[in-house]
């Protein structure tokens, strides 16, 4: 049985506290938040035990969910680093490249576990895909949302786009060659809308967009690779693969075809269709409890910490880049 702990009981705070509660080889020990009000809010809807200090609840912990501002990633994960705690720490994993690093070393000589909460991994939307083989040539990806104040400690980049940022480097196998980027601010100081063209060496290129202040939600992707379009719905969780039928030995069940034909009616081709609406899951709950996997079996999780930090990396030349135009502006 682990013993977790939760550190930060904001909304997502709360969250994690409900779901390691249901993780059947776990034990929530308690959380810790700075905020008295916070705290006593959380224990109430929770039924989760308030500690006083961080330091007090790692005494009693073997790991530990890291949800608190971006800005207090580092100091709180070599916090729990030093006492031999295994870390879940919520993305952006941290500020800088730099700091990225430290911990993934620090935790490293201590063989401790670190996992970053990028959970649209998770989605059962994506996972659906994991049997299929898939090698983008070109990948297209829009996040939206309308405007919320929480998560505004970062920029679009680091809060939404490094999602898409985080799965495209997870389907292409491929150094970066190249990376142009373009956005604004609008309603806060940082940047609220970016678009980012990732060129990679092997030739994909990923076309990411992703926006805080708009009128509407959307999560989608759309991949395309030889022969095949893969669209995945992170929002309503649902993927799509339309492909041309010699690509296939077999056609999987409840697909749908259509011709394509010339002008005079001729079949040139037919184009088949395969919709996956998977069963609802708890995304949240499934990266928890891949997390108390690989600290039991000392195997490494599905979102590393390099993973994260390779997602960071990509996300602030990003952010560089935009703000290398917005200043041109000025």
């Amino acid at each position: 049985m682990i013993r977790m702990g939760v550190i930060g009981a904001g909304h997502l705070g709360k969250w994690h506290l409900q779901n390691i509660q249901n993780i059947p080889d776990a034990k929530l020990i308690g959380f810790y938040d700075a905020d008295p009000t916070r705290s006593r809010l959380a224990a109430s809807e929770t039924g989760a035990a308030s500690f006083s200090s961080i330091a007090q609840l790692l005494q009693e912990i073997d790991a530990v969910s890291i949800v608190v501002p971006t800005i207090f990633h580092y100091e709180t994960a070599l916090a729990a680093i030093r006492k031999g705690v295994h870390i879940f720490c919520e993305k952006p994993f941290m500020l800088t490249v730099e700091q990225a690093d430290e911990v993934i070393q620090n935790a490293q000589m201590k063989n401790l576990i670190v996992q970053v909460g990028h959970i649209e991994r998770f989605n059962p939307a994506f996972t659906a895909l994991k049997s299929y083989s898939i090698r983008p040539l070109f990948i297209e990806s829009h996040r939206l949302s309308p405007f919320n104040p929480r998560g505004t400690d970062v920029s679009v980049v680091l809060d939404l786009m490094i999602h898409d940022i985080d799965i495209a480097l997870s389907l292409v196998d491929s150094p970066t060659r190249s990376i142009h980027a373009s956005g604004a601010s609008f309603l806060t100081k940082s940047i609220d809308i970016a678009n980012a063209q990732i060129q990679f060496k092997n030739g994909c290129i990923a076309i990411l967009t992703a926006s805080r202040i708009s009128d509407e939600s959307a999560r989608k992707m759309q991949i395309f690779q030889d022969k095949t379009l893969i669209t995945v719905d992170f929002l309503n969780k649902f993927s799509e693969i339309c492909w041309q039928a010699d690509n296939f030995n077999t056609i999987p069940p409840d697909t749908t075809s259509a011709p394509i034909t010339d002008a005079s009616g001729n079949i040139l081709k037919t184009i088949f269709r395969t919709k996956f609406t998977p069963e609802k899951s708890n995304a949240l709950f499934d990266e928890l409890t891949a997390f108390v996997s690989a600290i039991q079996n000392g195997t490494p999780p599905l979102v590393t910490g390099k993973d994260g930090r390779k997602a960071l990396d990509i996300a602030l030349k990003i952010e560089q880049k935009i703000q290398s135009t917005l200043r041109s502006f000025k």
